[in-house]
């Protein structure tokens, strides 16, 4: 998906409006705000100047004036002050990862209480946004551990804002479908921000015959759905997980005590220290090329910084870094091994976040997860990417009421089975084929028989699915299978198969209508020996 820096500003001297969805990934270091236009597929990272440092970024800092408690400032506003002004505790940071917390745990010292700060932060990116702008859905992130106590506290923040839909999903199911995965698929989402380093090792909603995952609703057509909606709660599921309370402004710290051992660590020279990080993760530049940055001390004395990258990372690991990464790693594998998953059963890890950029922890990473791939989406931004690909445009799609299964043959039992194919609850049309393989059950077989049935659970209600976002409720039942008997199909393998040997690759999907469609490709010819209707899925 393509993603553009507020392409919008030509359109707003133009006086055109333009309408579609925001979503803002709230942060502990960063908070992001993206928009996508309806019926496009490109995405704008917005520039909502003066709080923006950059487009689509807005630093998580807020600033309390000492002689006004209600006058403040925020994002790159806060970036401006000098070293004096921005000490505690009118400078109020790192208050997102308390959002939701207990408060009993709450280890930081602020004028505001966390959600205090996070809804200011909210409602001033609100109301900063360009004029022309007509935003009719909102969706935003929560991490997955205070997910629940998350939402109520954004039903609360977001019960003034003039918008029609708003919708909530969980930060690693936004990063991986930001970084291009599909539900079913198991991951190890790496995060190192601004102040914390998070690993999640997780499971997406969907895979084979379920539905994808969606996005939870908290208002749709302008009615608040708290404590009504029955949308069942759809988060990734956690295999694994740790984190640390460190993160890119450390790093800094690191490299401006490096540099100048004992100065008092100013704002000024800590964005000096960022900016050379960022210069020399570019991997174009050689790793022995010094770059100088210019900063000031003590509000006048000028100071020159100089690095190479090969300095760079010897300062990040004499500081610890990668021993920091190996534990934290190691723990996070350890629990996922626990819980059933290794390393070689993940789809791929996905590495986001500021830090992500930095060379030597790209190598680190994938040479510790070889052979498994790593996926490093638009690191910023790709919470915020994937979080606006969960909420399609304006759609209408049904769910599933009943689902429908194949007939196989199952080797380890020595029988035939019924194995779904579509599940109850599965949005239609689909957006992606199913593939499932067949083998033959026994030597000189020359047809296989496509059986279809449906898969009906009673008391399931029927639901309509707008906008990509349903309200389900599930109730569990045992399932019951019936046989469309005018539709079976006899397949003629040429030549014929040997018993276990896989022959017939099968892809289905249900179009608009939803009719279920299938095509079938001998594996070992690669000929199409079938593509047609099956019928309505009733």
């Amino acid at each position: 998906m393509e993603i553009q820096n507020n392409p919008l500003a030509t359109e707003n001297s133009q006086g055109l409006e333009v309408t579609g969805t925001l979503a803002i990934d709230l942060g502990s270091s960063t908070t992001v705000v993206a928009f996508k236009p309806i019926n496009e597929k490109s995405i704008q990272l917005l520039d909502l100047s003066p709080i923006t440092r950059f487009p689509g970024e807005v630093p998580s800092l807020i600033w309390q004036s000492p002689q006004d408690c209600k006058s403040y400032l925020y994002g790159h506003e806060v970036d401006k002050l000098n070293h004096l002004e921005k000490q505690a505790p009118y400078l109020i940071s790192d208050f997102k990862r308390w959002i939701g917390a207990p408060k009993e745990t709450i280890i930081i010292n602020h004028q505001l209480l966390p959600e205090e700060a996070g809804e200011l932060l909210i409602k001033k990116i609100w109301k900063e946004l360009p004029n022309h702008l007509k935003v009719t859905r909102l969706v935003l992130t929560a991490p997955i551990e205070t997910y629940k106590s998350y939402r109520k506290w954004l039903y609360q923040v977001c019960s003034e804002l003039d918008v029609e839909e708003i919708a909530l999903v969980d930060e690693p199911t936004a990063a991986a479908i930001g970084a291009g995965q599909k539900g079913g698929s198991k991951l190890l989402v790496i995060d190192i921000g601004g102040s914390t380093i998070d690993m999640s090792m997780v499971e997406i909603e969907g895979g084979e015959g379920k539905a994808d995952p969606i996005a939870q609703l908290i208002r749709f057509d302008g009615k608040d759905l708290e404590g009504k909606s029955k949308q069942v709660l759809r988060c990734a599921k956690v295999l694994g997980k740790q984190g640390l309370r460190i993160g890119g402004r450390d790093f800094d710290r690191w490299i401006a005590n490096y540099l100048y051992p004992g100065i008092e660590q100013n704002e000024l020279l800590l964005n000096a220290t960022e900016i050379l990080k960022c210069k020399l993760s570019n991997i174009n530049i050689p790793d022995t090329k010094n770059l100088v940055q210019e900063s000031v001390f003590n509000n006048e004395e000028k100071i020159t910084l100089k690095l190479n990258r090969i300095l760079l990372e010897e300062i990040l690991k004499n500081n610890g870094l990668i021993t920091i990464l190996q534990k934290l790693l190691e723990q996070t594998l350890a629990r996922g091994s626990s819980n059933g998953c290794e390393l070689e059963d993940l789809t791929g890890v996905v590495l986001v976040g500021g830090g992500s950029r930095i060379p030597i922890i790209r190598r680190w990473l994938e040479k510790k997860i070889h052979p498994i791939k790593l996926l490093t989406p638009p690191p910023i931004e790709a919470v915020a990417t994937g979080a606006l690909m969960l909420t399609p445009g304006v759609t209408i799609k049904d769910l599933l009421t009943k689902g429908v299964s194949l007939r196989c043959w199952n080797q380890k039992n020595n029988s035939y089975s019924w194995h779904p194919i579509f599940l109850p609850g599965q949005p239609w049309p689909t957006s992606n084929p199913l593939e499932i393989i067949l083998a033959t059950s026994k030597d000189n077989q020359d047809q296989i028989d496509l059986q279809i049935a449906d898969y009906d659970i009673s008391n399931i209600q029927e639901i309509i699915y707008i906008n990509g976002i349903p309200t389900i409720k599930d109730e569990e039942s045992k399932p019951r299978h019936i046989l469309w008997t005018e539709n079976v199909r006899s397949i003629k393998l040429n030549p014929p198969g040997k018993s276990g040997e896989d022959c017939l690759k099968l892809f289905f999907r249900i179009d608009s209508f939803c009719k279920l469609l299938v095509k079938g490709i001998d594996v070992r010819s690669g000929e199409v020996l079938l593509e047609e209707e099956l019928g309505l899925i009733r």
